[in-house]
């Protein structure tokens, strides 16, 4: 019998000890300043209404469109009923990680209060997004992209497209956020989305039975022969999704600020919390409108069906709405497929800005590693009552106080620096236990996923080498299949499960 386990290996950064509390300003460049209201809108994505998060009244929130180099400063109102922070997935806040908008930086903006974030971005020239970090508010909304351009100065390895867009795709749920959240902590699973939106918007009715009357789906605009450059997030909760576009390619050039060897694609498996950028040609006939789906990946078929999302691609000479079937998704039992669809995804080491680490090397499988952990995710535990998650036992409480504050003010008791390097054999517990990890280290990480579902990882602020991924359990023998040369640099990795 096979193992259920699979591991997914990934190098990354860790840096400590920052130099100062505040925020660091360079007035020689340039800024870019917003003032958002975060509060509950009604929405019916799904022909139910329901109250969702939106900024200024929109859902999704508005784009951050800004250079690099550039500061960026985001007033945030809180007109939840609720605490909030607003965490800007995949940014590396360098030297400075006052501003990531997690509960172990920043205190909670209370409801009816505000905060101003300022951080500047770097040569991080890519596709990111932003969403709410606490009280699982991510599932209700609040979400919205970031877009970071390149100076004339740094080549990006294509030419400049005729359009850029932005796609957001997420499952959903109708039940609120905090039914949710409810749930969970009283060991009730999530169970398969009601639906997966496309841009906060429900599916376009192709299937009558699937599908009820009445309601707005996305229609995404394009001229015939044009390329685009579309950015695609996964801003769901929980549920992998495969994208694709009818009788269209997809060129992948881009990942979470990292330029990828350039690769065409049918389909593209996009797991929780992922962000890619595509090159698509309009390069059809335009006899009809185009299906452009997100689908739901390793759940039941029926539910896959049930939960499609769809929108239109509509050339601006169509001759017709869309005709059809949706496109076809890969086979939902074969694992495989999307294991290696991942493996393909390659660095491209010759593109962009200078991306130094703390060793002074770019060629990070040369470096020479200093920390090892062996991180095992198991289903959820009853502990203390409560039903937890956990990382080698351990599951995480968020202390009052923030660890970046209880660092830099010497405050005791309020962390351990004692999470163990795997897992121990002893009952599960809470705790407030951190990595100690070494100043200018280079930290090596294998996850192992001993759940029922395929796990998403985020690294807040950092990015991570993904150098393999594979079934089975990880041992000292499986180093010798690492990608040491081009393993693509991102902020968050899929770990499957047979």
């Amino acid at each position: 019998m096979r193992d259920p386990m699979l591991i997914g290996f990934c190098f990354f950064f860790l840096c400590f000890f920052f130099p100062s509390l505040f925020t660091l300003v360079f007035a020689g460049d340039p800024f870019a300043y917003y003032d958002w209201k975060v509060s509950y809108i009604t929405a019916s994505p799904l022909g139910v209404k329901q109250q969702v998060i939106g900024i200024n009244g929109l859902f999704p929130g508005p784009i951050l469109n800004v250079t690099t180099n550039w500061n960026v400063v985001v007033n945030v109102k809180n007109d939840l009923d609720e605490p909030l922070l607003v965490t800007w997935n995949g940014i590396q806040l360098r030297k400075n990680s006052w501003q990531d908008g997690v509960s172990g930086t920043n205190c909670p903006i209370p409801a009816g209060w505000n905060w101003t974030f300022q951080f500047q971005v770097k040569d991080q020239i890519g596709s990111f997004f932003y969403f709410p970090s606490l009280n699982f508010q991510r599932a209700a909304g609040g979400y919205g992209g970031i877009v970071i351009n390149n100076r004339n100065i740094i080549p990006v390895p294509f030419g400049t497209p005729d359009g850029d867009i932005t796609i957001f795709i997420s499952d959903w749920y109708t039940k609120s956020h905090k039914g949710l959240r409810k749930d969970l902590e009283d060991g009730i699973n999530l169970g398969p989305p009601d639906g997966i939106l496309i841009n906060g918007l429900g599916p376009y009715r192709y299937n009558d039975s699937l599908v009820p009357n009445g309601i707005a789906y996305q229609t995404i605009n394009v001229e015939p022969g044009k390329t685009y450059r579309l950015r695609v997030h996964n801003v769901g909760i929980s549920t992998s999704l495969n994208f694709r576009i009818q009788n269209h390619n997809l060129l992948l050039v881009e990942t979470e600020g990292s330029y990828t060897v350039q690769q065409n694609y049918t389909n593209m498996d996009i797991h929780v919390g992922q962000s890619y950028s595509f090159l698509v040609t309009m390069d059809q006939n335009a006899s009809s409108d185009y299906y452009v789906v997100a689908s739901a990946r390793f759940v039941n078929s029926s539910v896959g069906d049930r939960a499609s999302g769809v929108a239109i691609l509509h050339y601006s000479n169509s001759q017709g709405p869309v005709l059809g079937p949706l496109p076809d998704p890969p086979n939902e039992y074969d694992t495989y497929f999307s294991m290696n669809q991942a493996r393909s995804i390659r660095w491209n080491v010759s593109a962009g800005a200078a991306r130094p680490n703390p060793q002074g090397s770019f060629r990070y499988g040369q470096i020479t590693v200093t920390d090892v952990y062996i991180l095992l995710n198991r289903p959820a535990e009853l502990i203390n009552g409560k039903w937890r998650t956990t990382l080698n036992g351990i599951s995480y409480f968020a202390p009052a106080t923030p660890l970046r504050l209880a660092q830099q003010f010497n405050i005791p008791g309020v962390f351990k620096l004692d999470f163990p390097n795997r897992m121990m054999n002893r009952p599960a517990k809470v705790d407030t236990s951190v990595i100690n990890g070494t100043y200018r280290g280079f930290m090596e990480i294998i996850l192992q996923n001993n759940d029922t579902t395929v796990q998403s990882y985020h690294m807040d602020g950092y990015a991570f080498f993904v150098v393999g991924m594979d079934y089975g359990v990880w041992t000292e023998n499986s180093r010798g299949t690492y990608n040491k040369w081009d393993g693509v640099a991102r902020c968050t990795t899929q770990v499957f499960l047979s």
